[in-house]
């Protein structure tokens, strides 16, 4: 019985050397030594994702400016933050994003009522990032001191934004804030599980049905990734910032931030080629 036993046991060890590890096995391989294959293993992505966050560091190395740059797997927890990622940077129109969380949740506390024509501002900023929309809200709901907004952000992740002074002669104001690719992350991580299902349903269509102006960024993903995203861009007094935040993969398993400070060295159209060419080296082909 002994012998029978122990043949079995060889039998199951066998077999189970030829089976791919689970997520939480794969979560135990980080800190294994790296190699050409799985270069990257104290990330807790798999091989193949190893390889593209490799590539996407090499790729951000021959670029203007600097890009941080955050990767979440919403499934496994493991995370990817570059070099960048904490570089405080202006938000552009990211924190509208921000701004359509605040006032949903403001809405579903009864703390105010949105009507219908709040509701077609909010798709205007989602949808094509509307700027006169976004004025409109914030002078609407930013409370007399301009406060209630930026009072809540932190609620939603934006634990690093920093409203700035700008042009205008009240503070603060959405057009005027800098934030870090953690900021984005974490807001969009704060969408997809802490937002109330109907919320949540609604951010997330926008967000996969952007405007024209708006498919770029995430949305290199790729059809089959089913991406969605909140774009910014902007040029500020030191140069173009080209922003994007948003998800890919099955049920918007993966999160990405990416925010491109192009500090001069670069225009709109380098800003976002580089922000959509990380989101095709990280996601393109994998769905």
């Amino acid at each position: 019985m002994a012998a029978a036993a122990l043949v079995a046991a060889v039998a199951i060890a066998i077999a189970g050397c030829g089976a791919s590890p689970g997520p939480m096995a794969a979560a135990h391989l980080s800190g294994t030594a790296p190699s050409k294959d799985c270069p990257m293993p104290d990330t807790r992505f798999d091989c193949d994702f190893q390889r593209r966050i490799a590539a996407v560091q090499d790729y951000l190395a021959t670029r203007p400016g600097t890009t941080g740059v955050v990767l979440h797997d919403l499934q496994t927890g493991a995370v990817w933050h570059n070099d960048h990622a904490a570089d405080q940077t202006w938000t552009a129109s990211t924190i509208k994003l921000a701004m359509v969380v605040d006032l949903l949740t403001r809405d579903r506390g009864v703390e105010i009522t949105l009507t219908a024509d709040d509701r077609a501002l909010i798709h205007a900023m989602l949808h094509s990032s509307d700027n006169d929309a976004a004025d409109t809200l914030w002078h609407r709901y930013a409370g007399e001191d301009h406060m209630s907004f930026n009072d809540n952000f932190a609620r939603y992740g934006m634990t690093g934004l920093e409203p700035e002074k700008g042009y205008t002669d009240f503070y603060p104001y959405w057009g005027f804030q800098k934030c870090t690719a953690d900021d984005l992350d974490r807001l969009i991580q704060y969408v997809l599980t802490e937002l109330p299902a109907d919320d949540r349903a609604y951010v997330v269509d926008e967000m996969r049905t952007v405007a024209q102006n708006q498919q770029w960024g995430v949305w290199g993903a790729g059809p089959a990734a089913e991406p969605g995203n909140k774009n910014g861009w902007s040029e500020e007094d030191t140069g173009w910032v080209m922003n994007t935040v948003g998800f890919a993969g099955p049920n918007e398993r993966y999160t990405l931030a990416a925010m491109n400070n192009l500090a001069g060295k670069g225009d709109y159209d380098t800003g976002r080629e580089t922000v959509t060419h990380v989101a095709e080296l990280l996601f393109a082909g994998r769905f």
